[in-house]
């Protein structure tokens, strides 16, 4: 039952911005909010089995709002005292996954009751940015420190246990895993780098090659659809760029803000790319030809 109303509830979700935006075409932004509905440091974003999008940052620092079928908007939770958050993961169905800066936590929240718990925490970290998570749970997790021009990666698995996997990066922030489970993908954002790392049994990574170099603008959030193609937030220069898995450009989506933090996918099939804008403290989105990697995770979940 829950599938059925899953996808009764994404196919309203479609039809409504459809019929708003007049948008089918493939790769062409739109508004699904207003400016100023979040902060300028809206990030994120995860959208769940019911069709709802999570964002960081709404109206005031510190909290997550979320964005539903119907398009309207409101505060999900306050985060705990001091706690920011920055990227966000669904697990399972029923499960978000927060990044706290902050505070070096990996924040779980429970989304039917919004009772929020603190599964991992290490001071050693600079600052949690972005999140990846496998179908097993095995979390990854990018870790810049701005200042210095550096930065990790680091693994945790659900007994909050972490593994310390790259030190001496530049400055770390998208991360994502490929659609196999086979290849982690992570970002330098101040370098332009794409590096790409096959995974090993155990989750720890190995053979660290460059999949992509940017001569210009920065990279935030990616994610990956089910065929592989990489989809990164080129911060600075309004766009999302999406590579193929040999790291040719594709398409690059330009949008109507300079400064896209993050992507998600969601929709009826699974085809709807939302973006959270930054600059705008909005959020946009475009159709694309493959559904994401969440949705086959989401279906595997259930």
């Amino acid at each position: 039952m829950r599938k059925i109303g899953y996808a009764l509830l994404a196919s309203l979700v479609m039809g409504f911005y459809i019929n708003v935006t007049g948008q089918k075409t493939n790769y062409e932004s739109f508004d699904i909010t207003p400016d100023s509905v979040f902060l300028p440091w809206a990030e994120g974003p995860a959208v769940d089995a019911d069709g709802v999008l999570y964002a960081v940052n709404y109206k005031h620092k510190g909290t997550i709002g979320l964005v539903k079928p119907d398009g309207t908007h409101e505060l999900f939770v306050n985060l705990p005292e001091g706690s920011v958050g920055n990227g966000i993961r669904l697990w399972k169905h029923d499960r978000l996954l927060i990044a706290d800066y902050t505070n070096h936590n990996i924040l779980q929240i429970n989304i039917p009751d919004k009772t929020i718990r603190v599964m991992a925490h290490n001071d050693s970290m600079s600052q949690p940015n972005d999140l990846a998570i496998t179908s097993a749970g095995m979390i990854y997790v990018s870790d810049p420190d701005w200042e210095n021009n550096t930065g990790k990666v680091w693994m945790i698995d659900q007994q909050g246990k972490f593994t310390l996997l790259e030190t001496d990066m530049g400055t770390t922030n998208g991360i994502e895993v490929s659609p196999d489970e086979n290849r982690l993908y992570v970002n330098e954002s101040n370098q332009g780098n794409v590096w790409i790392y096959d995974i090993l049994e155990d989750g720890t990574i190995a053979n660290k090659q460059l999949f992509k170099k940017f001569e210009d603008f920065g990279m935030d959030g990616m994610r990956c659809d089910i065929k592989g193609n990489l989809y990164i937030s080129r911060i600075g220069k309004g766009t999302i760029a999406i590579l193929s898995p040999d790291g040719k450009l594709l398409h690059e989506v330009v949008l109507k803000g300079d400064k896209p933090s993050n992507v998600a996918f969601g929709g009826t099939d699974g085809k709807m790319v939302y973006v959270t804008v930054a600059d705008r403290g909005a959020i946009e989105a475009f159709r694309t030809e493959f559904p994401g990697r969440s949705s086959s995770l989401i279906e595997l979940w259930y």
